[in-house]
């Protein structure tokens, strides 16, 4: 995993999410579910919008949305 990626806040990944077309299927407590059309779907936990992840928990998250490194370039996730 690329070192810039540790610095991804909640706020960021949930932008790029709603960018890349995903929609809020449900929000409860400090987990948020995002859904996208071509059926992926996404746990985002979410307590504060400035707060980063954990790696394993970002990786996991990243693995589920399947974004590419040109994904994520296009995101602006990283340069």
């Amino acid at each position: 995993m690329r070192p810039e990626l540790k610095n991804i806040t909640a706020r960021k990944l949930v932008n790029a999410l709603e960018k890349d077309g995903f929609k809020l299927a449900k929000g409860r407590g400090g987990h948020r579910v995002y859904y996208n059309p071509d059926h992926r779907i996404v746990v985002v936990p979410f307590h504060r919008s400035g707060d980063t992840f954990p790696i394993g928990t970002l990786s996991s998250m990243l693995k589920s949305i399947k974004w590419t490194e040109n994904d994520l370039r296009r995101l602006g996730l990283f340069k």
